[in-house]
């Protein structure tokens, strides 16, 4: 790719991010730091200029972010420092994972830990030489004030260039060798594989509060969803109750937001109780999933309301004039965490009333002493309500209330993947509860992105405001949207969806694929844009990894289209590279297990014809990850050759190439997906 031509002199002296469709960029456009956007343009200029590049990497919904902002980007003479002795780049790392991937991999390995802010410095050529996350404007715990740090790095480049580039040679060397992909593992993707898996997550749990670990605690949306299919093929009750009492401890904390719907990011102790308040996309939408599933699974009625209100909360409050979902709310408003949410005791009492306050106050545990700061407390829920009409008058009029008071900022950025993710659990929730609007809101948004974000028939990674961005799409992007897209074609029984999800689906093959190593991905293109490494990681985070998702959604798509075996042959050499993940880390494959659960099941097959009892039913009870089809005989592929039973609806049940008779009654289909 030929490079842009450089700028002249007199524009680089200036901050450029106004002209960023990321809102993150934008929120530093009026800094005084002559921040760049990340290009060949800025790296160039360094080179001419001999100057180390200055790269920070953050989000819109990052709370800390703000804060060095606040503290050091928006401060003059830090801003002069910077731009005296670097060229600054500020990147969104939602807009360029494979950009945070690499650093934020370097980052780790100089100091133990990551995070954002991340602050890295570079050679004029990207190679990382010292790296971090935040930095206070005073020196604090043991940290260097960040206009220490500026001088420091300055002085080392002028006098001491030899350590700078010995050092970055060895980060550099080190970031390849780390993207060598797992090797494809000795044992079988079996049973047994999964039910040490799920005993291994199983010993981790924190058997008082849900979940795993301590704080701060973050929901394992893919990790539960994959035990929750590993129950459904064991039935082992001791698996299912891991998944309740993770998913009902969440939903009754302050990591859920009572009034609204919708959980945010994670939780700062270990309890639940008080969020980190910035709700993002990606993780209502898997959570959704996992929900919805829950729930038709169990018929609890708290799994059941937490998905009818994150439904609300996304059409609501993340939808945006596009039909697509907006990719955050901030943490912060007016720049005070939590400031739209808490409340005191005598707050409630100023919208509600005495009587029904004090009632509020203890079904929301709203006390004097508070669970936040000030004296205020974030609402939890920790019984169901006595009287259902009460607390949905009282929720009502709390909700209410609540948005007179200024509200947390928007990052409006529609992210091809997380709308993929959007897209899948609406889809399987409308599809399981009979919400034909839910599964309308699907189908708007699949249709947005492939008019919108599919350009030459590849991915773009994210658009704003109906502009489409120029970074491509990285794996991620085309993993969620395939499965999306074959979600929304079960869903709706219109086989047209089929085609762009095949085409899509080759497109990773051909792009994305390790050529000496099938079933091995890279995360960035074979033509994208050339870094200091080509990034891959096929460990899940917090969303799952390119690998994971490509893998759900060539076994989705083996299964929908059994005629094309290259889908089934490399959705199992994908699965097969994961097996040391399983084996060693499975809390960290969480949808490899949800994907491997899937691929040891069959994956179950369901094609139902005729529609009416048969469709419904199969939706309902069919375990995740199945694949569920309904219409008429030879409408789709996996409908082909299969008829109606002596003029009567049937449904034909498959698990990979082995079928069952055709049966013609619910009973007798609940029971074909129960063996």
């Amino acid at each position: 790719m030929t490079p842009p031509e450089p700028a002249a002199p007199e524009t680089r002296h200036r901050n450029t991010l106004g002209e960023a469709t990321s809102p993150y960029l934008r929120q530093h456009a009026d800094n005084p730091v002559h921040w760049h956007q990340w290009g060949e343009e800025a790296l160039t200029w360094a080179r001419e200029r001999d100057v180390p590049v200055l790269l920070s990497v953050g989000y819109a919904a990052c709370h800390w972010c703000h804060v060095m902002a606040h503290e050091s980007f928006e401060d003059e003479a830090t801003a002069a420092l910077m731009n005296e002795h670097f060229v600054c780049i500020k990147v969104d790392r939602e807009e360029r994972p494979d950009i945070d991937a690499i650093y934020m991999n370097a980052t780790v390995a100089m100091t133990g830990q990551g995070g954002w802010p991340m602050t890295c410095f570079l050679t004029p050529d990207g190679a990382p030489f010292y790296c971090g996350t935040y930095y206070p404007k005073l020196p604090r715990g043991g940290m260097p004030s960040f206009t220490q740090l500026l001088e420091a790095i300055a002085e080392t480049w002028r006098n001491r260039r030899a350590d700078v580039h010995r050092s970055a040679v060895a980060i550099v060397s080190e970031l390849r060798r780390g993207s060598g992909g797992l090797a494809p593992g000795e044992r079988p993707v079996d049973a047994a594989l999964l039910d040490a898996a799920d005993a291994s997550v199983a010993a981790d749990e924190d058997a008082v509060h849900g979940g795993f670990g301590g704080a701060p605690k973050f929901p394992p949306s893919a990790l539960a969803e994959g035990l929750l299919r590993g129950y459904e093929r064991s039935g082992n009750p001791a698996v299912l109750s891991l998944v309740e009492r993770t998913a009902e401890a969440m939903a009754r904390g302050g990591i859920y937001d009572q009034l609204a719907g919708g959980f945010a990011r994670y939780s700062v102790d270990a309890g639940w109780v008080v969020p980190h308040f910035e709700k993002m996309l990606y993780d209502n939408a898997l959570l959704l999933r996992m929900y919805a599933h829950l729930a038709r699974r169990t018929a609890a009625p708290w799994a059941r309301r937490v998905t009818e209100e994150t439904v609300e909360f996304l059409l609501r409050d993340l939808r945006t004039a596009g039909r697509c979902f907006a990719s955050a709310l901030d943490a912060d408003t007016d720049g005070v965490e939590g400031l739209t949410y808490v409340w005191t005791p005598g707050q409630l009492a100023e919208v509600l009333g005495d009587d029904d306050a004090q009632w509020a106050a203890e079904l929301f545990t709203v006390t004097d002493a508070g669970t936040f700061e000030h004296g205020a407390s974030v609402s939890q829920l920790r019984a169901d309500p006595d009287d259902a009409a009460r607390y949905e008058r009282v929720r009502a009029e709390l909700f209410a209330a609540r948005l007179q008071r200024p509200q947390p900022g928007r990052d409006d950025k529609v992210v091809t993947a997380w709308n993929g993710f959007a897209i899948t659990a609406l889809a399987e929730a409308g599809a399981a509860f009979g919400r034909a609007d839910w599964v309308e809101a699907a189908v708007d948004c699949a249709r947005t992105l492939l008019e919108l974000h599919l350009v030459d028939g590849r991915l773009r990674r994210a658009s704003l405001g109906g502009t489409v961005g120029l970074p491509a799409g990285v794996l991620e992007d085309y993993g969620a949207l395939v499965t999306a897209l074959l979600a929304v074609y079960q869903a709706t029984g219109d086989a047209a969806w089929l085609d762009p999800a095949r085409e899509l689906a080759d497109v990773a093959l051909n792009h994305f694929q390790d050529p000496a190593r099938p079933g091995s991905w890279f995360d960035t293109a074979d033509d994208a844009e050339t870094l200091v490494a080509r990034p891959r990681d096929p460990i899940d985070g917090a969303t799952p990894s390119g690998a994971a998702l490509i893998c759900e959604a060539l076994l989705t798509l083996a299964a929908v289209v059994p005629e094309d075996p290259r889908y089934a042959d490399v959705a199992d050499a994908s699965l097969r590279s994961a097996v040391v993940l399983l084996e060693r880390a499975p809390r960290s494959a969480g949808h490899w297990l949800a994907v491997a659960e899937a691929a040891v099941r069959g994956p179950v097959q369901v094609a139902t014809v005729g529609g009416g009892e048969l469709l419904t039913v199969a939706r309902q009870a069919a375990p995740g990850g199945a694949v569920v089809v309904g219409g008429d005989p030879d409408s789709s592929p996996l409908l082909a050759g299969r008829p109606l039973v002596d003029g009567r609806p049937a449904a034909y049940v498959c698990r990979g190439y082995v079928c069952d008779r055709p049966v013609t009654t619910a009973a007798e289909l609940r029971a074909a997906l129960s063996a």
